[in-house]
């Protein structure tokens, strides 16, 4: 007899148990167990990689899953009702059973979820068969109704479940020392004989070791968002929720033998298999009535024809009929022949629709079939690339068809192959957000209940590495492990977070998988809801282990934006096609040379810009180099590249057999068909078999790579190689293949990249205007390509009613900045404006207002004049955010009352026949004010910069001047003076206790970080505040900085001074002189009572701190206007003397 384990929760009852699927049958076997189940919460998310680790450690896997029944139907979601689902357990036997239970959980989400996926009882007794059921736990509906003292309704219940499952339904018996439980096992044991159903005993297991019940109590806290130390935690009340051992279980239950041996009963009943070897491809008939082979084979042949009618072989026809032909005979003997023709079908369907398709992404790229297909755009014979890194027979899971779609239109491809396959055919791959580094330590220190700057503190000493763990933040961090060492809380924060990093916290959906199957999805994979979605609760290396087709459906932004710039092109050049654009052009390579590579794909990077500066490219091969290149690990081989490229003479080969293969890349391996080729070529390795060694070797896999040498140096040898060569050659490929890239992929983002320099180089205008409109609501973004703009001579002027659209336009030889672009400005209004414009264009701000009021708000509009938008109307802008408010008003009144008529808005008692605003006499805003609203409703500054009355011969450019430090005209800690305004101020404390600063620093051509050390910040802290105009002198440099960031002008500040003498004008924020600590007081006179009106509206528009007091002459009464708290600064006092008299304005002391 071998007790068994049926009732066990894994990492993937999300938040709800501690067992690691790699650790918990390993555990189970060390205990002697022959045999464990899985029972996660609802779901089956784990349970493909759980079956394989306990296959890999030998003892069974038991698939189920601990399900929740409705109360009442699964279509009841009566709050109060309905929201205490009943726990079932259900085990799989066989086959039918795992297909079983795959529906019932999928239908608990699509139909039955409320709160938690839920069945029902109905549902259970279509879909019962090849499963067993336990009672659950204390949460099961016997045991519920039995706490409840309900034992007629706890009988009744366990009957139903009998007449559903016969013999296969089980009682539990648990016993974790809990109230509850020691309520209800002896009513348990009760039924159990008067019913004849028979016990078995369980473990709630949700951690693997009795001491690890404090990590499953954190995962209770950080799911609950509650503190270790609050009440209510009481869902594992003792520390016996552990994997016990049979010895364990025997002595709960010593009274009832059975219990234990049914789960040896149970475990010998369930004998399911997961079966990886078969595909499950959907299929595709041609409607030529053709088998698909032979429909593959003409479409790929027709598609030579065209490209020989076109000019476009670079071959002889021959050449590429000979390497079709192997292709197509590999494709068909593995099975891939419809699996061509249905991504061929939907590529197809995108392009006769104008849906921009990639020119190929990923090994496929390499494939001629689907170059000739039309599935990629790159001739893989003249790129040199192997079919076999995408496809050969030696290859034992399927290859990735990746495609990259138009980022707005993808849904539209998607759409289509659901409709082509059904939509049930058709599904969306769940990914698990996981507990990142960061992301666990401030969830630990939350539920810890320590100070959010505690743990901020903390989690400042870890790097900033992309990569990074708690365990090797706290390796690399001498003054974290001192910490860790010397104080108990930040032990037990750094402790649990290394014990919880990792772990799935939440699903969602992959960003672009899509599994596309022959039968309905739910008879191959459990589904799952993320929001509205249906998903697999499978990722998707899992989904393409069990032989289904998943394809990712990726949108790519700058396919959007090359589709954008040519339709603008087009406008005048209707014949232009980017596919036709010459490979060799000279102003799109001098482009790159000259580091010009803002905002064009794959190339923008300040290190990728300084790589092709040096590279000097002259082909889409070099760009090709450069994407491989530029990447971590590669990127030691940068000066070595170009070392040798600059003196092919002087490269030498290790062996002459390989320098064809590495002389397109100056003797440097950089592609993984490099690795690939020289396997073959030295030692006599298939391709298939040289792919398989490429990937051992990228996973380091060292016992097959000591098997291999010995391999790799005999077949050599049989090509007349010396073993200390073939050695030699071995272990540099073994060193490089872990970094190499694929070619393939890189050829074609190449292109990509290719052409969105030449569209910059030769249509920069357009290319520009589609590149900013794709980043709208990424001000920062907006800012960088709009500096970009500049520095080429194209104006950004600014949006207007009548001239702007949604997103920016050309305009003649510049560009219009669009509507969406601006903040509190939403889609649906733009799309009303802009309709209303087309049939006619706005005349005026009445005419505006009378068309566009009722899809209009008072903040909508005061955004869009502080912009500039109704510049062109001569009203200036502090005059129309006066009106806006009360206009809107009074016009909803007029429609309220259906009475047409003139209207003014500060005298609301006349109509007539047309709409009039009466603009109050106030001042425009200082230039300072308009550009500090431009910049924050925009992102940028519009009518001009702050600092651009600062400008002198001596100050530097800050763009100009990261170029200049790029090129090396200048050298690394130059001292500099540069102009700019304070955007961020960030304080940091030294190890000496100290403070120092970081400041964002810009001038409106560009940005730098100034690093201020505490004695420069002793002499100069009240100069740096945020908005301050500043001339500061210091020594320059783009080295990595002091706070971990690389790539970043910075600039160690010596000095600091005001842009001029007079100090406050030169803060944004002071300019207007705020008196703060005094309020307004204003009398009312006979004389000036009818201005009171348009006072009160400048004094709404005048946000402040200072209370506004009106004396009302004639009645002697002193009043506080109500909602209304004002700036007492020198341009408020200004416009309401203007318009009751300076004699009836003053300020008091606030009292």
């Amino acid at each position: 007899m071998a007790f068994t384990h049926l009732h066990v929760h894994t990492e993937y009852s999300l938040l709800d148990g501690e067992c690691r699927i790699t650790e918990l049958p390993k555990a189970a076997a060390a205990l002697g167990q022959k045999a464990i189940a899985i029972t996660d919460h609802g779901v089956l998310y784990g349970a493909v990689d759980f079956y394989s680790e306990c296959k890999a450690v030998g003892i069974k896997p038991i698939i189920g899953c601990e399900m929740y029944v409705a109360p009442r139907s699964r279509f009841d979601k009566q709050h109060g009702v309905d929201s205490e689902p009943f726990h079932l357990v259900l085990l799989v036997k066989n086959t039918i059973g795992y297909e079983n239970l795959m529906r019932l959980i999928s239908q608990s989400f699509t139909e039955g979820f409320y709160s938690w996926p839920r069945i029902d009882l109905p549902l259970l007794e279509r879909h019962h068969e090849g499963l067993i059921a336990l009672s659950a736990c204390v949460y099961g509906v016997v045991s519920r109704h039995l706490l409840n003292r309900d034992t007629h309704s706890a009988r009744n219940s366990a009957k139903q479940y009998k007449s559903i499952f016969g013999d296969d339904f089980y009682i539990e018996l648990q016993q974790h020392n809990t109230e509850r439980e020691c309520q209800v096992n002896a009513s348990l044991i009760y039924l159990s004989r008067e019913l004849s159903i028979p016990l078995v005993a369980t473990n709630d297991v949700h951690y693997i070791k009795k001491e690890d019940a404090e990590i499953q109590k954190l995962l209770g806290c950080i799911s609950t968002n509650t503190r270790f130390d609050e009440a209510g935690n009481d869902a594992f009340p003792t520390d016996e929720f552990y994997l016990k051992s049979e010895e364990e279980m025997k002595k709960l239950f010593p009274e009832f033998p059975e219990a234990i041996e049914n789960t040896a009963k149970i475990a010998e009943q369930c004998n399911f298999d997961f079966d990886f070897t078969k595909l499950h491809l959907p299929a595709f008939k041609p409607d030529t009535g053709e088998t698909p082979k032979e429909y593959l084979r003409k479409i790929c042949f027709e598609g030579l024809d065209k490209k020989e009618k076109d000019g476009k072989l670079y071959f002889n026809k021959e050449k590429y009929t000979e390497q079709i032909n192997y292709e197509l005979a590999v494709v068909d003997k593995m099975g891939f022949t419809e699996y061509y023709l249905i991504v061929w079908d939907f590529i197809r369907f995108a392009k006769s629709n104008n849906i921009p398709v990639g020119p190929g992404r990923g090994s496929v790229v390499g494939s001629a079939a689907a170059y000739f297909m039309g599935v990629t755009e790159v001739d893989p014979l003249r790129y040199g690339l192997l079919f076999e890194r995408f496809l050969n027979p030696e290859r034992i899971n399927m290859p990735d068809f990746d495609i990259d779609f138009c980022n707005d239109r993808r849904g539209e491809v998607i759409d289509y192959v659901g409709r082509k396959y059904g939509h049930d055919h058709v599904a969306q791959i769940v990914t698990f957000g996981t507990m990142a580094c960061r992301a666990a330590v401030r969830d630990v220190g939350r539920a810890l209940g320590m100070a959010y700057n505690d743990v901020d503190e903390v989690l400042k000493l870890f790097s900033r590495d992309f990569n990074i763990t708690v365990n090797s933040a706290l390796e690399s961090n001498s003054e974290l492990r001192e910490l860790y060492k010397n104080d108990s809380s930040i032990k037990k924060l750094i402790d649990y977070s290394m014990r919880l990093e990792g772990r799935p916290r939440h699903i969602s959906i992959h960003a672009a998988g899509i599994v596309i199957t022959d039968k309905p999805v739910y008879a191959y994979l459990p589904l799952a809801q993320s929001g509205d979605v249906t998903v697999t609760q499978f990722t998707m290396t899992t989904v393409e282990k069990l032989g289904l087709l998943k394809i990712d459906f990726l949108g790519l932004r700058y396919l959007t934006i090359i589709e954008n710039a040519v339709q603008q092109i087009k406008k005048n050049q209707p014949d232009f096609s980017i596919y036709n654009i010459p490979l060799d052009d000279a102003d799109t390579y001098m482009l790159l040379e000259k580091g010009r590579t803002e905002g064009l794909f794959q190339l923008e990077s300040d290190g990728m810009r300084s790589l092709l500066m040096r590279l000097k490219p002259r082909s889409i091969e070099d760009i090709t180099v450069a994407i491989s290149l530029y990447r971590p690990g590669p990127m030691v081989s940068i000066p070595q590249y170009l070392e040798n490229r600059s003196s092919p003479n002087k490269v030498k080969y290790k062996c002459e057999l390989i320098k064809d293969i590495l002389e397109p890349t100056h003797g440097c391996i950089i592609y993984q068909e490099q690795v690939m080729q020289i396997c073959r070529k030295l030692a006599g390795y298939t391709y298939g078999h040289a792919d398989i060694v490429r990937r051992a070797m990228a996973k380091k896999k060292k016992h097959l790579m000591d098997k291999e040498r010995s391999a790799f140096i005999e077949g050599a040898a049989v090509n007349g190689v010396d073993s200390q060569i073939a050695t030699s050659v071995f272990d540099e490929i073994c060193d490089f293949a872990k970094y190499a890239f694929n070619k393939s992929h890189a050829s074609g983002y190449a292109f990509v990249s290719y052409r969105t320099a030449y569209l910059k180089a030769h249509y920069p205008t357009e290319y520009m205007c589609a590149l900013i409109s794709s980043v709208i609501g990424y001000n920062g973004k907006v800012y960088d390509y709009i500096e970009d703009c500049r520095s080429m001579g194209i104006s950004v002027l600014p949006p207007d009613i009548n001239e702007s659209e949604s997103g920016f336009t050309v305009s003649g030889g510049n560009i219009r900045f669009g509507l969406l672009g601006i903040k509190n400005v939403g889609v649906t209004f733009v799309e009303k404006l802009l309709n209303e414009k087309r049939e006619r264009k706005f005349t005026s701000v009445e005419n505006f207002l009378q068309r566009m009021a009722n899809d209009s708000n008072t903040r909508m509009l005061e955004s869009m004049a502080k912009c500039g938008v109704f510049d062109s109307f001569g009203i200036e802008r502090s005059r129309l955010c006066a009106v806006f408010e009360i206009a809107l008003s009074n016009l909803s009144d007029m429609n309220r009352n259906n009475a047409p008529g003139q209207i003014s808005l500060f005298d609301s008692g006349r109509h007539n026949s047309s709409l009039k605003i009466e603009y109050p006499q106030i001042e425009e805003f200082p230039l300072l004010v308009k550009l500090q609203m431009e910049k924050e409703l925009t992102g940028i500054y519009i009518s001009g910069h702050p600092t651009d009355n600062f400008r002198a011969d001596n100050i530097c450019n800050l763009s100009k001047l990261r170029q200049m430090l790029e090129t090396g005209e200048i050298a690394d800690k130059k001292v500099i003076t540069a102009v700019g305004i304070i955007i961020k101020n960030r304080l940091k404390t030294t190890k000496k206790d100290e403070i120092m600063s970081f400041c964002v620093f810009e001038d409106g051509y560009g940005e730098a970080e100034l690093i201020i050390f505490p004695k420069t910040l002793d002499k100069y802290a009240k100069m740096l505040t945020v908005g301050g105009i500043l001339e500061i002198s210091g020594e320059v440099s783009l080295k990595e900085g002091y706070n971990d960031t690389a790539d970043e002008l910075k600039i160690v500040v010596r000095t600091v001074k005001y842009a001029t003498k007079a100090a406050k004008q030169n803060n944004i924020s002071e300019i207007i002189d705020v008196n703060d600590d005094k309020d307004i007081y204003i009398k009312v006179t006979a004389e000036n009572k009818q201005n009171l009106e348009q006072l009160l509206a400048v004094a709404k528009k005048s946000r402040g701190k200072s209370k506004l007091c009106i004396y009302f002459e004639d009645e002697k009464k002193l009043v506080a206007a109500k909602n209304i708290n004002c700036n007492a600064d020198k341009e408020t006092l200004q416009n309401f003397s203007k318009l009751i008299g300076a004699d009836n304005v003053a300020l008091k002391q606030k009292q």
